[in-house]
């Protein structure tokens, strides 16, 4: 992926190193869910209860006094590169319809992170949190991706960027909003389902951004879709919960096997056009 000559991102807060005070978000998001959470990627903890009932909006967490500080060419620094050409690139498909994009923050962390969506350790994942429109990412994720779920190189890593940017720009075009509302008056499987389907429009919306950039930047290099491919691939439901529990639960999935999470990903990225990423109206995923 050509990143290096890319602009820098004033939106990341680079909180690694800083210690946090366990806590427990209003409602009791607490340990038991974010060890539930771990086994997935890119989630949002809120989701999964159905409601922001549980989020306290009065959390406010610690901020860091500088902008994120790295080597050029470091992981920090492909992270804010990455997250410029998101903003430049969603800036443009929002502008093209008449409307404001608002960048979202990113914040890097170690180990652990206070969000408004609550306490959440390295373990959940990165993930986004629509109460405070920020996105948190532990760097030591994309040493996980390669070594346990076998999703080497930059393109991959940038998948997992785009894909919770994906959630931010859901956030702001109230999808996210009705499918919780939806999810109120569902059974927990149905439920279940509405996530798999804002959780494959996330995926299918990085593919969005991957092509619209390479059309104007050219930042795509020979091995990188297939990366990408690679990850959407290594995080899906099926292969997570065979891996974890020895069988697969589909009724249980809230992100999307990983034949969904590909197809959804191809899609957008062949497609550049956010108008075919509406997961909630096919008829099959």
């Amino acid at each position: 992926m050509r990143w290096r000559k890319g602009r820098r991102s004033s939106n990341v807060d680079d909180r690694r190193g800083q210690k946090v005070r366990r806590g427990v978000a209003g409602g009791g998001i607490g340990t038991i869910v974010l060890i539930l959470l771990a086994m997935y990627f890119g989630i949002d903890p809120s989701l999964l209860l159905g409601s922001f009932e549980a989020i306290n909006r009065n959390q406010t967490p610690p901020r860091s006094s500088t902008p994120v500080q790295a080597e050029r060419g470091g992981e920090a620094d492909f992270v804010s590169v990455v997250l410029a050409d998101t903003e430049d690139t969603w800036n443009a498909i929002f502008a093209k319809g008449g409307r404001d994009y608002r960048e979202p923050k990113l914040v890097l962390f170690t180990d652990a992170v206070q969000s408004r969506c609550g306490f959440a350790s390295a373990a959940t994942g990165p993930f986004y949190c629509p109460a405070d429109k920020q996105i948190y990412l532990d760097l030591g994720f994309f040493r996980e991706l390669h070594e346990r779920f076998g999703a080497p190189g930059d393109f991959a890593q940038a998948y997992v960027i785009a894909h919770e940017v994906g959630h931010h720009v859901q956030n702001l075009l109230g999808i996210s909003d009705e499918v919780r509302r939806r999810q109120s008056r569902m059974s927990k499987a149905d439920g279940n389902r509405e996530s798999v389907r804002l959780e494959l429009q996330a995926d299918c919306m990085s593919g969005v951004w991957a092509r619209t950039a390479d059309r104007a930047r050219s930042i795509l290099e020979a091995g990188d879709i297939d990366e990408g491919l690679k990850a959407a691939s290594a995080i899906g439901d099926d292969r997570l919960q065979k891996q974890s529990r020895g069988y697969v639960v589909p009724d249980s999935f809230t992100h999307g096997s990983s034949e969904q999470r590909v197809r959804w990903f191809r899609r957008g990225l062949e497609a550049g056009d956010i108008a075919v990423c509406d997961t909630f109206t096919a008829g099959a995923l």
